[in-house]
C-alpha cells in the first residue's frame, strides 16, 4: 500500500519548509516497521549514540567513537575530562593553562570542541560530570553534524533530564587523601502524569599535591520534562557552575645536553608562580528549551533552544623560559604573567528532521536540519609589570617557594569585541542499497560572519578605525560505504571534512589580515571494522589519514604569541574491545598508534617537525571482576608514549606507565562503598603540557573513598 503525505513544519513564523524543503514522499509500508533504538549500551548493535542525531546503531556508523556510561563514569571515580580522555584511545589531555579544558584528538588541540545534548559549549573553562548520562566521543571530522571545528573529532556531553514514572534521591559523597572532596546529589520526582522534575548539584573542594593549589567548584542543574501526549515531549533546563581555583601551569623544562629539553624533575610540588595571584573564577548560566514530536512511526522533529552566558576571569604569573640545573640546583627562573578576561554570549537554534523511508527493498534514513547562531564576546589582556624593571618579564633567584616580587597588571594590552552570526543547513542520508551494503552521504552549507572593534586601535588617534570582519562561506562533505556481511560485523570506509573559522578565542592574538585570519580545513580517510563479539563482547578497529592546512600554533620565541603553520598530515589506527569475558569478568581495553608530521611550516623551520603532543602509542586498560554479590574489584593501567611539545620540537616529555585500581562493596541495595587508587605504584611522570616551559607534574599515589546512599 503507498501512503503519501506533505509535512510543513513551522516555528514562529519561520516555515521550516525554507530550510528543509517540502518533503513529498513516495512511501511504501513494509510488513516489519522501521523503529528507533532507544536501548542503552550494552553492545555495539544496540548502544544509542545521542550525538549522530539519528536512531542508528553503532555498527551502522561509519567512524571510531567511544561511549562511557553514567556507571562507566562512577565506577571509575572520573572527576573531570582529563580522566576520562586517558582511557580513550586517540586522546590526549592538553595542560589548558590551568584554567580551562583543553583536549588533542588524533593529534589535533582543541579547547572548543564540546557540546552538550549536540548543542555548541563555546567557552574555555572545567566542565564537571555531576549531571552527565552518556559521555560520546566522535572521533574524526565532523562538520555535517556539528559545524565548523571538530577537526580531529568532537565530545558530546548527555545531560541527565527529568524522567517519568520514577521518583529516587541520590547521595555521592567523597574525600581522598590531598583532602579534595566533592558531594552530589540526584533527585527526580514524578510531578504529575504528564511532569517530571531533576535536580543535579554537586560542590567540590579542590587540591592536590601542589604547593598552594586550592580551589572550589560547584554547580545546580534542575530541569523538568513534560509529556503533551505521546507524540510530543518537551524539556527546560538551566545549569549554573561557579568554579574558583589556583591556576597552576605546572614546571618549565630545563637546558641540557640533549637534542630536545626535558621537564624539570625533583621540582614536582614546586609552585612557579604568585600563590595569591594566580587564580580564576568563573561563572557560566546555560539555559536550554526542547521540543520532540513525533508524526508517525517515520518521521520525527526536534528543536532546541539554548542560550548561554559565560563570565571568566583568569591571571597568573608562569615560568617564560627553561631553567638551568646545575649540581647544586636551580640558580635563577625567568617569570612572565598577564590577566584575561572575557564576557560572552550565546545564542543558538537547532532544528532537525528525521525520516526513516523505505521505497522497495530501499531503506533511507534523512536527516535534514538547520542551525542559526549569534555569539558577542568581550577580551581584554592586561600584561603584568614588575616594580623593579617596569616589563612584564623578570629573572629572580630561585627560592622554594618563590619570592616573588612586587608587580601590577598594567592598562590592556589588547582589548576587543566581537560579534558572530552564523547560519548553518545540513542533509544527510543514510541508504540500505541491500541486506549487506549501506551508504551514507551528506552535505552541510555555514555561512560565518564576524565583526571585530579593536578598542585600543579605535581610540589610537590614527586612521585605522579599529574595525575588522570577515565573512566565510563553505561547502563541506561526508561519504560514507559500510558493508555488513552479517548482522553482528561490518566494515566501513569514509571520507569527512570540516572548517574552523577564526572566531571569537582565536582571533585574540592574530594580526586582523586575511591571510592570517582565514580558516582552517580537514580532511581525513577513514576505513575501520566493528565486530559484536557476543551479545556483550565487541571489538572495534579504524585506520585513518587526517590532514590539516593552515593553523596556529605558539611562538617559541613568544608564547604569548601565534604563529601559522600551512599544514599537518597525521596517520594513526586505534584498537577497541570491550564487555563481558565471563559473569564475573569484564574488561574494556584501547590502543592507538599516531604518527603526525608537519608538513608545510611558514617560517620557524618546523617543516618535517613531529606535530605537537602527538604520542606514537597510547594504551589503555580496565579489568572489573565480582568476586561476590558485594564484593568487586577494579585494576587499571594507562601507557602514553614521549611527544614533543610544541612544533618546534625543542622540548620534549617523556613517556610513563600509570596503574590504577578500585575495591567496590554494597551493603544493600541502598549503600555502596567504593575506594579508587590513582598511580598506585607511585609513578613519578608528565601527563601533560601546555608550552614548553608550562608542563604538568602527575599527582602521586592518591586514595579516594565515596559513599552512595539512595534513599
Amino acid at each position: 500500500m503507498k501512503k503519501k503525505f506533505q509535512t510543513i513544519l513551522c516555528i514562529g513564523q519561520i516555515p521550516l519548509f525554507m530550510f528543509f524543503g517540502v518533503l513529498q514522499w513516495e512511501h511504501v509500508i513494509a510488513d516489519e516497521q522501521i523503529e528507533e533504538i532507544v536501548v542503552e549500551g550494552k553492545y555495539l548493535s544496540i548502544d544509542k549514540v545521542n550525538a549522530v542525531k539519528t536512531p542508528t546503531p553503532i555498527l551502522n556508523i561509519p567512524q571510531s567513537l567511544t561511549i562511557f556510561t553514567e556507571k562507566t563514569i562512577e565506577k571509575q571515580a572520573f572527576r573531570n575530562f582529563g580522566d576520562i580522555m586517558r582511557y580513550t584511545p586517540g586522546l590526549a589531555i592538553s595542560q589548558g593553562e590551568g584554567h580551562r579544558d583543553a583536549i588533542i584528538i588524533r593529534g589535533i588541540q582543541s579547547t572548543a570542541d564540546f557540546f552538550v545534548d549536540g548543542i555548541r559549549d563555546d567557552v574555555q573553562y572545567f566542565r564537571p560530570l555531576y549531571n552527565v548520562s552518556q559521555l560520546e566521543i566522535l572521533r574524526g571530522p565532523n562538520a555535517l553534524l556539528f559545524g565548523r571545528g571538530g577537526g580531529g573529532g568532537v565530545v558530546n556531553r548527555v545531560q541527565k533530564k527529568a524522567e517519568l514514572g520514577k521518583d529516587f534521591l541520590e547521595l555521592d559523597v567523597g574525600v581522598d587523601t590531598f583532602r579534595s572532596y566533592s558531594a552530589s546529589i540526584d533527585a527526580n520526582t514524578e510531578v504529575s502524569q504528564k511532569a517530571a522534575f531533576r535536580l543535579n548539584a554537586y560542590y567540590q573542594g579542590l587540591d592536590n599535591h601542589r604547593d598552594f593549589f586550592s580551589g572550589e567548584s560547584y554547580a545546580i542543574n534542575p530541569t523538568i520534562s513534560y509529556k503533551h501526549n505521546n507524540n510530543t515531549t518537551a524539556s527546560l533546563s538551566w545549569e549554573y557552575v561557579d568554579d574558583d581555583r589556583v591556576v597552576d601551569r605546572g614546571v618549565p623544562s630545563i637546558v641540557g645536553a640533549s637534542a630536545a629539553r626535558k621537564p624539570l624533575e625533583g621540582y614536582s610540588d614546586t609552585f612557579f608562580g604568585s600563590p595569591n595571584q594566580n587564580l580564576t573564577t568563573l561563572e557560566a548560566n546555560l539555559i536550554r528549551a526542547r521540543l520532540d514530536h513525533t508524526f508517525s512511526d517515520h518521521l520525527r522533529a526536534n528543536i532546541t533552544l539554548q542560550y548561554a552566558n559565560y563570565d571568566k576571569l583568569y591571571q597568573n604569573l608562569y615560568a617564560s623560559e627553561s631553567v638551568v640545573l646545575e649540581a647544586d640546583g636551580i640558580s635563577e627562573v625567568e617569570l612572565d604573567g598577564y590577566r584575561d578576561t572575557t564576557d560572552r554570549e550565546n545564542l543558538i537554534l537547532q532544528a532537525n528532521l528525521i525520516g526513516e523511508i523505505q521505497t522497495g527493498l530501499v531503506v533511507h534514513t534523512i536527516l535534514s536540519g538547520f542551525e542559526l547562531g549569534n555569539q558577542r564576546t568581550s577580551n581584554a589582556r592586561n600584561n603584568n609589570v614588575f616594580a623593579q624593571n617596569n616589563d612584564d618579564q623578570l629573572v629572580i633567584p630561585f627560592s622554594d617557594p618563590l619570592s616573588i616580587p612586587s608587580f601590577s597588571f598594567s592598562s590592556p594590552a589588547r582589548d576587543r569585541e566581537s560579534e558572530v552570526d552564523f547560519v548553518s543547513i545540513y542533509f544527510q542520508s543514510q541508504t540500505r542499497l541491500t541486506e549487506e551494503f549501506l551508504l551514507l552521504f551528506g552535505l552541510r552549507y555555514d555561512t560565518f560572519e564576524i565583526n571585530v572593534l579593536d578598542i585600543i586601535e579605535e581610540n589610537d588617534g590614527d586612521s585605522n578605525d579599529g574595525n575588522f570582519d570577515r565573512k566565510d562561506s563553505e561547502v563541506t562533505s561526508r561519504l560514507g560505504f559500510i558493508y555488513k556481511p552479517v548482522d553482528n560485523f561490518s566494515l566501513y570506509a569514509s571520507y569527512s571534512e570540516t572548517f574552523l573559522p577564526r572566531s571569537g578565542d582565536q582571533f585574540l592574538t592574530l594580526n586582523l589580515d586575511s591571510e592570517s585570519t582565514r580558516p582552517q580545513f580537514f580532511e581525513s580517510d577513514e576505513v575501520g571494522i566493528k565486530w559484536d563479539l557476543s551479545s556483550n563482547l565487541s571489538l572495534t578497529f579504524a585506520a585513518f589519514d587526517l590532514d590539516r592546512e593552515t593553523y596556529t600554533s605558539i611562538d617559541p620565541e613568544d608564547p604569548e604569541q601565534l604563529i601559522i603553520i600551512e599544514g599537518s598530515e597525521i596517520r594513526g589506527w586505534e584498537l577497541q574491545f570491550g564487555g563481558a569475558l565471563t559473569e564475573r569478568f569484564r574488561l574494556t581495553a584501547g590502543y592507538a598508534s599516531l604518527d603526525g608530521e608537519v608538513k608545510r611550516a611558514n617560517g620557524g623551520g618546523n617543516e618535517g617537525n613531529a606535530t605537537r603532543q602527538t604520542p606514537e602509542n597510547m594504551f589503555s586498560i580496565w579489568n572489573s571482576f565480582q568476586v561476590n554479590n558485594k564484593l568487586s574489584l577494579g585494576l587499571g593501567v594507562i601507557f602514553q608514549d614521549s611527544f614533543f611539545i610544541r612544533e618546534d620540537n625543542s622540548a620534549k616529555v617523556p613517556d610513563f606507565t600509570r596503574v590504577d585500581a578500585a575495591v567496590y562493596y554494597e551493603f544493600n541495595d541502598r549503600m555502596k562503598l567504593q575506594l579508587n587508587i590513582e598511580n598506585l605504584l607511585d609513578e613519578k611522570y608528565f601527563p601533560d603540557a601546555h608550552s614548553n616551559n608550562n608542563i604538568t607534574t602527575g599527582e602521586p599515589f592518591n586514595a579516594r573513598l565515596s559513599l552512595k546512599y539512595d534513599f
